[in-house]
């Protein structure tokens, strides 16, 4: 029943409200697994989301675990129970099922720290019926599982609220049968074509690297997996399951206004993944808010695209009403409006993020934005006069067909965009800091820019030094840049094929060191990174089902090659991509 529990985070006990403790007898057990602190895995709804599925069943008891910080390594040591779980403090190696939720490629090392603290032998083949299951979900695996289909004895690809169920229904059919572990995995995988077996397929290569075939080993295997996808009478207003003070978002309810975006830009996967998008409707919103035991005064609201949501200045309005407050992730430029900002405002919130993403209008036009320089800097105009808030600005350099002119532009726009700001902030004699977050673009699987590589880190160093020194000279401006070496790595992991991983062994052997591991390959990890693909390749996450036609992203690759934009996801009214067609 809900509790409260705790752990180390930061070196201190977090207070947390709403964890499950469940008896043991004659149920399945899960040991939930975020691979990362404590701290990053509980500020994520999707895992909170999963931990209720589970633990609404009867049948399942799940308990959590986390990669340890250093205060609690000691805690761990390789001789002995090995990690356990948060609730019961169980090793584990006791449990039926180790299921990973898996939400950044960055994390996949983690992946290999955890089941070794938990005395489990790093890859699939090694494991005999002794040890638990391990399964993983999460966006990434239904990106991309195969950088870690080595260690992974089967994939639950797609949204856990569509396949959760009948994949515990499958395990208790198949799982009580007294079959082989090997045996297990192939009745799984027969028996549900949203379960992926990585160990029953053999993919052959031709002599430069790329994919020639990919087969199933027996009969009866499906050659593409679907990832699930729940359709909108059956996607619930999802909630923070657990309150803990210790996450980003201490002490405040989250709450999932939609899934998916609609908008195409052509380098976010999860515009396309989790297509058709869904928004809740309001009634149910507030139904779901007021319906909450833990009388939080503060929620988050989430969604790709929060300002798309139906009714969202009145579910903003009832929960100022009710004596709550709010806040709103990264909003669109040109859906912002007088009422939103003044609800905001109301609500305490003193940051606004929005994405420009490119500082040129042509590439803008080329990643399918759909936002022009007027649209921005009248955003940031009725910011300005709204309130002193700070504005947080969001680009990618490194975008294909990109120039150091586009670059340039990224200083133009905030210039400008600064002296909007000190002209419409003059009478109120204060204004709110600017502070850029500049990344790398890395391309993403079951995107048009699935094809294009990822600009050469030397380059994407010096674009960064250009800007760096060039903002240097302009006050109340801040930068922020991500490393390139690190989006290298998320590159590798991102396109990368079952081959990468070796690489992820041998670095974790050198205790995470990388640039070893790459030195000591035998493996191009360049021709999975600075490669243009061709496009009638296979390419290694082909064999997953989205509803998405190849050819639709090809049409929009070539549409960014033409600086031309396309039309925004319409579902119910077009077919274009092929995913309302096939559902």
């Amino acid at each position: 029943m809900p509790g409260s529990s705790a752990h180390l985070t930061n070196g201190k006990p977090a207070r947390e409200l709403g964890a499950i403790k469940k008896d043991w007898g004659g149920k399945i057990s899960f040991a939930l697994v975020y691979p990362n602190s404590y701290y990053v895995g509980m500020s994520n709804l999707g895992f909170q989301v999963v931990y209720r599925l589970l633990n609404d069943r009867g049948d399942v008891v799940a308990e959590r675990a986390f990669l340890p910080e250093e205060t609690e390594l000691s805690l761990h040591p390789r001789a002995g129970r090995g990690l356990v779980s948060m609730e019961s403090r169980a090793p584990l190696l006791r449990f039926d099922l180790i299921a990973f939720s898996i939400s950044f490629e960055n994390d996949y090392p983690n992946i290999l720290n955890i089941l070794d603290l938990a005395r489990i032998p790093l890859k699939s083949e090694e494991r005999d019926e002794s040890f638990p299951l391990i399964m993983a979900g999460g966006v990434t695996t239904f990106l991309n599982p195969e950088p870690i289909s080595d260690f992974i004895d089967f994939f639950l690809p797609g949204e856990a609220e569509e396949n959760i169920n009948p994949f515990i229904e499958l395990f208790k059919d198949v799982a009580g049968k007294g079959s082989s572990r090997r045996e297990l995995l192939q009745n799984l995988a027969k028996g549900i074509d949203t379960i992926y077996v990585p160990s029953l397929y053999h993919v052959d290569y031709d002599s430069g690297g790329a994919i020639i075939s990919r087969q199933p080993l027996i009969e009866g295997i499906p050659g593409s997996i679907k990832s699930a996808v729940t359709g909108r009478d059956n996607l619930i207003v999802n909630r923070s399951t657990i309150i803990s003070d210790s996450t980003e978002f201490a002490d405040k309810l989250l709450v999932e206004l939609g899934r998916g975006c609609g908008r195409s830009c052509r380098f976010c996967a999860a515009g396309f993944v989790y297509r058709p998008p869904r928004y809740q409707d309001e009634k149910e919103v507030m139904a779901a808010i007021d319906d909450s035991h833990f009388g939080c005064s503060e929620l988050g609201l989430l969604s790709a695209s929060v300002l798309d949501t139906p009714g969202i200045k009145n579910i903003a309005e009832r929960i100022l009403a009710c004596g709550k407050t709010f806040s709103l992730s990264s909003l669109r430029a040109d859906l912002l409006n007088e009422e939103i900002l003044d609800l905001l405002k109301k609500a305490g919130q003193k940051h606004i993020a929005i994405a420009p993403e490119a500082g040129s209008e042509r590439l803008r036009r080329v990643i399918n934005k759909h936002l022009t320089h007027e649209q921005i800097t009248n955003a940031v105009r009725m910011i300005a006069k709204a309130g002193k808030f700070s504005l947080r600005l969001y680009f990618l350099i490194g975008l294909p067909t990109e120039t150091m002119d586009d670059v340039a532009a990224i200083y133009d726009l905030v210039k400008k965009i600064k002296h909007v700001m000190v002209v419409e902030s003059k009478a109120r004699g204060e204004i709110g800091q600017i502070r850029l977050s500049v990344n790398c673009f890395i391309p993403k699987p079951f995107t048009p820019f699935q094809w294009f590589p990822m600009e050469d880190t030397n380059s994407l160093k010096e674009k960064q030094k250009w800007l760096k020194k060039t903002f240097s000279k302009e006050g109340g401006v801040t930068v922020t840049f991500d490393v390139p070496k690190w989006a290298y790595l998320q590159t590798l992991l991102s396109m990368g094929d079952r081959r990468v991983g070796s690489i992820l062994k041998k670095a974790h052997e050198y205790a995470g060191d990388f640039t070893r591991a790459f030195r000591d390959s035998e493996l191009n990890t360049d021709f999975f990174v600075h490669r243009p693909k061709r496009i009638d390749e296979t390419l290694p996450w082909d064999f997953i089902d989205h509803g998405i036609h190849k050819e639709f992203l090809i049409k929009e690759y070539k549409l960014a090659l033409k600086e031309t934009e396309s039309d925004i996801c319409n579902p119910g009214y077009c077919v274009r991509c092929g995913v309302c067609q096939n559902s």
